[in-house]
């Protein structure tokens, strides 16, 4: 039957997004790179849909996500990072801190496969939200040269680095966008979350990626918290 081959044919697009965006990074033109990154995410979506869409749901199919979703939101968003520091290096060696980035994915990704915990939460942040976190800075840089000072920082862009690396596969619950029910109650931090990325992205463009991750990490601290408060009441 054609249609159990459909899922894994998008997350085949998927690794091709990726896998060509790493060699834009390698041409030096990383929006490009960031542009097939967003291509890969709209695979990466789209593939999930169509197996529960067509209930053609396989180990295989798990497995090849997982490798797909290393390309393009572990290697290159590293390879991104790598570039974007590159530019002001303090040292030849330094850019090589970009390297954290597909390790952890690498590690996150191996986690998620054998965590029966993330079924209705995140356990570390998701690997598509820190790439596009990485793949929205050359873009930023080109459309608000403003910023530009901000994004090659390399102290600044090697300290983000790190600190996402460690997000990746820390134990901080985080908000999954799976609703069991449309209702208020116990969805008010994904409603909350959907409403601000709205705004932010009215207001202001693609500087609003960074900061809808910045919320989604709030906002799901401020979420674990309230929940750790009304169990202590109960």
């Amino acid at each position: 039957m054609i249609k159990k081959h459909i899922p894994n044919a998008l997350t085949t697009g998927n690794v091709l997004s990726g896998t060509v965006g790493i060699i834009f990074c390698f041409q030096g033109d990383l929006v490009m790179a960031a542009a097939l990154m967003l291509l890969g995410a709209i695979f990466d979506f789209f593939d999930g849909f169509a197996a529960r869409l067509l209930k053609v749901a396989s180990p295989i199919g798990k497995e090849l996500d997982s490798l797909a979703d290393m390309v393009s939101f572990g290697v290159l968003p590293g390879m991104i990072a790598y570039h974007l520091l590159l530019k002001e290096a303090p040292h030849p060696y330094f850019p090589y801190v970009a390297l954290l980035i597909p390790a952890f994915s690498a590690l996150r990704l191996a986690k998620f496969n054998v965590d029966t915990r993330q079924s209705d939460r995140f356990i570390g942040v998701p690997t598509p939200a820190n790439a596009l976190l990485f793949g929205s800075l050359p873009v930023i840089a080109e459309v608000n040269p403003a910023y530009a000072p901000l994004v090659y920082n390399p102290w600044l862009l090697a300290g983000v680095a790190i600190v996402m690396s460690f997000l990746l596969v820390s134990e901080l619950p985080l908000i999954a966008m799976k609703f069991k029910t449309f209702g208020w109650k116990k969805n008010e931090f994904r409603f909350v979350l959907l409403g601000l990325s709205c705004v932010f992205i009215v207001l202001f463009k693609v500087l609003a990626i960074p900061m809808i991750v910045i919320t989604y990490i709030l906002l799901s601290i401020m979420e674990t918290i309230v929940h750790k408060d009304s169990k202590e009441k109960q």
